[in-house]
């Protein structure tokens, strides 16, 4: 039998948050245990009800969801943290992955991406949604537009190509569809690939996108 996923609420709607509860009441081994209309108490309420995942959004009243992620962060998290926000700016995004967020979804795609979110980070993973990813990708390709020739002067020494590479392999972009799209063979992206994980130290997709943007590898 699966272990209960303990889920509080954290948003400034009262719909929103009614609408969230009667969905993930509905999935096995799934219990939301509480819900927040304000972040000034949030650390206290999670630690008390025994959280496993916060579902936060940014824009709550008197103390907004990057000075909850603060306040996590100094204290120590109390429970892994998935961010709900209308916005995809990617100044945010790479904010609250800093912060130590687990995930990131933008509301119009909360409904059918939030199930899955709690499910990956409950493992231990972390959970972006594709939007959040185009716009991590967006950004590194319209900011560095000669990308493919250039060289990131950083102690990990990431080219150009690699970083590329990076971006697209978070997109979730298959070996076979990164060659297509980059015109190389995908032997030659399955090496990049591995020269990138032992470069960073990296151990998976996402930890590999955010170890890159928390150094200052793929700037917004």
């Amino acid at each position: 039998m699966k272990k209960t996923i303990r889920i509080h609420l954290a948003d400034d709607h009262k719909v929103l948050i009614d609408g969230m509860r009667t969905l993930l009441n509905s999935i096995p081994n799934f219990n939301v245990v509480g819900f927040s209309l304000k972040g000034t108490t949030l650390y206290e309420e999670v630690s008390n009800n025994s959280t496993d995942i916060l579902v936060l959004d940014i824009s709550m009243p008197e103390k907004d969801g990057i000075e909850v992620l603060k306040e996590f962060s100094k204290k120590g998290f109390p429970c892994k943290v998935i961010v709900l926000s209308t916005y995809d700016d990617i100044k945010i995004i790479e904010e609250v992955m800093k912060l130590g967020a687990s995930g990131y979804l933008t509301k119009q795609c909360a409904g059918e991406n939030i199930v899955e979110a709690i499910q990956v980070v409950n493992t231990g993973e972390e959970y972006f949604s594709k939007q959040v990813r185009e716009t991590i990708f967006n950004s590194a390709t319209k900011k560095n537009p000669k990308l493919n020739k250039t060289t990131i002067n950083t102690e990990y020494q990431l080219t150009g190509r690699e970083i590329e590479i990076i971006t697209l392999i978070a997109l979730e972009y298959s070996g076979k569809e990164i060659s297509e799209k980059l015109f190389i063979s995908s032997n030659t992206v399955e090496t990049h690939r591995k020269n990138i994980l032992k470069k960073l130290n990296a151990k998976n997709t996402i930890s590999l996108v955010k170890f890159a943007l928390k150094n200052n590898l793929i700037k917004p």
